[in-house]
């Protein structure tokens, strides 16, 4: 790597995306390395429907040294055990996919092995009272993990809600606070070296000319750099993930003050629901193909917990990734990279994704070859397995009541796909990813809960016998029914620990 000088970066476009790739490398980098710069439009609006995390968020908020307290209280948060899914699998169903595991296991078999032989044996047992994350989630009631390893409250981890927008607003603070500059701006016109083809610098409206070694597009959708000037191809997914638009609107907080993101499946997509300490948001995320625009705002409109604080406003798009997120001399971050439906909450995940590996893979005045390439590979890989989770919901059900899920369970599924399912269905053998998602109880946690039961299961079961596995088990869920009491509300510890003022409250609802 060249180190004579530092790379100077550029960064175009702001919101989440923009704002998590500067905070992240000007945390990550020292003068001597790179200089970075950010240029963004408040004449562009940003998307700002991201409200919902995954535990990894921590491990960004830790790399960077963000106060979990002062970011929780500057952007309205509150605590996620996981999702809850209504009505997925069949009309009145419910499950959820928590953040934590369901049981411990037994003989060197995992638990939903036991869980299966006890099942198949004729022992009707509710996988989900094995969770600590859902009981908690339940019950309303939240606190941090337990450290040590061997107590029953250490068997789950948590994220966050936010205001999205907020956050961003929050990252530029700390951005600026270590060396990033800002620079208001909106591009129109972009250049290219004549001999490599790189990106070589960009004109804003005002006539300045921003240079730089290496560009980070966070433009959205547009894709200003990667897709409009460097002709990334764009892989569409929407045969898959056929919902193309989503409303969105805020409402007054009303209801349970619940610790996870509820999604209610509707006849033409699905509704989430998200409680921050001054609102709920709220969105319908549908497919035009099954439902109007018109008819889809009103079923929004219909399905709030209190009084709409805003009018409902439309994000269009498809589902799909870069071929290349990084191109040339530029990556791509966010929308600029892909998108796939806040489904599971992954959007600001692999916003993450993609700057620790460029952190992984600095490139110095000179792009390698082989760092770009092992970059898009890490990316496309993260791409594709969230890509086969979100398409498992849709394609997993048994629903009557609409086209979109007649369509879903009959489409034809990516091979991937297709041979996990066939795994399951056969020995109950589910994806365990050491890097990147899902891990083995998220798996376990759709697959089951959509009704996808498996014929058989891991034969190192069978080294335990059926009488002290069953009785194992109920002694793991004993502890989490005594231990459950103790924990406090989810809005008691949101009050103790990240609460926003009065005044605060007043100032974002209004």
């Amino acid at each position: 790597m060249e180190t004579s000088a530092p790379l100077d970066i550029v960064i175009v476009g702001g919101g989440t995306a923009g704002w998590m790739v500067g905070t992240a490398l000007v945390s990550g980098l020292r003068p001597h390395q790179a200089r970075v710069r950010l240029v963004e439009s408040d004449e562009i609006a940003t998307v700002g429907v991201g409200e919902a995390t995954i535990p990894a968020m921590r491990d960004y908020n830790r790399f960077v040294g963000i106060d979990e307290v002062e970011m929780m209280r500057e952007t309205n948060g509150t605590f996620k055990l996981g999702i809850e899914f209504l009505d997925w699998g069949f009309k009145g169903s419910s499950y959820h996919h928590p953040f934590g595991v369901h049981g411990a296991g037994i003989g060197g078999a995992g638990f939903h092995h036991h869980w299966n032989r006890a099942r198949l044996a004729g022992h009707d047992l509710d996988i989900e009272q094995f969770s600590y994350a859902i009981a908690a989630a339940r019950a309303d009631r939240f606190e941090f993990p337990n450290p040590d390893p061997d107590k029953i409250d250490s068997t789950y981890s948590y994220a966050y809600h936010f205001d999205a927008s907020l956050y961003a607003r929050y990252l530029r603070k700390v951005a600026e606070g270590r060396g990033l500059k800002r620079t208001e701006g909106k591009v129109v016109d972009v250049t290219r070296d004549p001999l490599s083809g790189d990106v070589a610098s960009i004109t804003l409206a005002s006539g300045e000319v921003v240079k730089g070694d290496f560009f980070v597009d966070c433009t959205g959708f547009r894709g200003l750099l990667i897709g409009q000037t460097l002709d990334s191809p764009f892989e569409e997914w929407t045969d898959w993930l056929p919902c193309d638009r989503a409303w969105a609107v805020p409402c007054a907080r009303a209801d349970r003050f619940t610790p996870f993101t509820r999604s209610t499946a509707r006849e033409a997509g699905w509704q989430w629901r998200i409680p921050l300490q001054h609102r709920t948001g709220n969105g319908y995320v549908y497919s035009s193909r099954y439902i109007s625009d018109d008819e889809a705002a009103a079923t929004l409109m219909a399905n709030l917990d209190g009084e709409a604080l805003a009018e409902p406003r439309q994000v269009r798009f498809k589902a799909g990734r870069r071929t290349a997120s990084w191109t040339r001399n530029v990556m791509a971050a966010g929308l600029a990279s892909g998108f796939l439906e806040p489904l599971e909450s992954t959007s600001i995940y692999l916003i993450q994704v993609a700057v620790m590996n460029l952190l992984k893979l600095f490139p110095g005045k000179r792009v390698e070859p082989a760092l770009v390439e092992e970059f898009n590979r890490r990316v496309d890989m993260e791409y594709d397995r969230v890509r086969d989770f979100l398409i498992l919901h849709y394609h997993a059900n048994t629903r009557t009541d609409g086209e979109l899920w007649k369509h879903c369970r009959e489409m034809e599924i990516p091979e991937s796909l297709k041979h996990k399912l066939e795994l399951f269905r056969h020995r109950g053998v589910a994806p365990n990813y050491h890097d990147g998602l899902f891990a083995l109880p998220s798996w376990i946690s759709v697959l089951l809960g959509q009704g996808v039961l498996p014929g058989g299961y891991d034969r190192l079961v069978d080294n335990v016998p059926l009488a002290q596995a069953l009785a194992e088990m109920e002694r793991q869920r004993s502890a989490i029914t005594r231990r459950m009491p103790a924990m406090p509300t989810h809005a008691d510890f949101v009050a103790r620990h990240c609460a926003i003022s009065e005044r605060a409250v007043a100032e974002a609802v209004a």
